[in-house]
């Protein structure tokens, strides 16, 4: 079976990128094989999460100069369809995405358009909107495109939010009740779309 080789760009613990490999070996990810993870930091947990899963990782630091360039090199050198950003906390450029030729997706723990765009990453999501006083949260899957969580949504999920919540437990709750459960699903309809268009296009010689 024809699947979309994944992509998956991480900052920190990699929980997100937890939720697709336990979605993988629920079967719950047909089309798509992570293929690559990219971390853009030495040490953190996601690393050890890629090497658990058998998953090819490289490490570009964002902060060294050519990060993009190293990653676009990365992406082709894996052959890479589509990519997850999965807690990554860069801001990839209009270039970037002009150059990829394949489609990417974010998860983002709100729901967009509500506390998003630059600046709002997380726990400061979250904190932002426990101080505004809203009722109900959640989390978007979204394409990226050159603005910051302005792309095209996928899915969305919502979460309450309880009296006494903190940033930190409401982070927790929406992570276990919207983000492990949104991004597995929508990147296997993003990986099933991949293959459906590479069936449909005639055979490379």
């Amino acid at each position: 079976m024809l699947t979309a080789r994944i992509a998956v760009l991480v900052s920190g613990g990699g929980t997100n990128l937890q939720a697709l490999m336990d979605a993988r070996g629920r079967g719950e990810l047909p089309h798509g094989s992570l293929a690559l993870v990219i971390a853009d930091k030495p040490g953190i947990r996601a690393i050890e999460r890629a090497r658990e899963g058998d998953i090819a990782c490289a490490v570009i630091p964002r902060r060294e100069p050519g990060f993009e360039e190293k990653v676009l090199t990365a992406l082709r050198n894996y052959q890479i369809d589509m990519v997850v950003l999965a807690g990554f906390l860069g801001i990839l450029s209009a270039d970037f995405i002009r150059r990829f030729p394949g489609p990417i997706i974010n998860i983002h723990p709100s729901l967009i358009p509500a506390f998003c765009g630059k600046g709002f990453y997380g726990l400061k999501v979250h904190q932002a909107a426990l101080d505004y006083g809203v009722k109900v949260t959640g989390a978007t899957v979204h394409y990226v495109n050159e603005v910051p969580d302005g792309g095209k949504i996928l899915l969305q999920r919502a979460v309450d939010i309880l009296p006494g919540d903190t940033a930190e437990t409401l982070q927790r709750r929406v992570m276990e009740q919207a983000e492990w459960k949104l991004l597995p699903a929508a990147a296997e309809r993003v990986a099933a779309d991949v293959v459906a268009a590479r069936a449909a296009s005639p055979a490379k010689e």
